[in-house]
């Protein structure tokens, strides 16, 4: 699992935070299990809300981009789509065998 970025820490405390006291000034609840189940509720939500925000740009564009950039000269070679002792490198630079 990755690690939360700090917009997602910062929103998902917040959320636990202001919901906790607007469902216990709402609610007037005064014994110690509904406390402890809005508490559960309030953790529940700021949860949710974490997971949710959306990623930065850039951590999407490698996400989606990483798999095919693992590419060796040697899958190449194998495949018959270079030939000749030089290949091309990833980079763009040449390789020689």
């Amino acid at each position: 699992m990755p690690r939360p970025t700090a917009a997602q820490l910062a929103y998902g405390s917040a959320t636990i935070v202001c919901s906790t006291l607007a469902m216990l000034l709402l609610s007037g609840t005064s014994t110690g299990i509904g406390v402890a189940v809005i508490g559960v509720a309030a953790l529940g939500l700021g949860l949710l809300v974490a997971m949710t925000v959306p990623l930065p740009r850039k951590a999407r564009a490698t996400r989606a981009a990483t798999p095919h950039r693992h590419r060796t000269t040697g899958d190449t070679a194998t495949r018959g789509e270079v030939s000749g002792a030089r290949a091309t490198s990833p980079v763009g630079e040449t390789a020689r065998h």
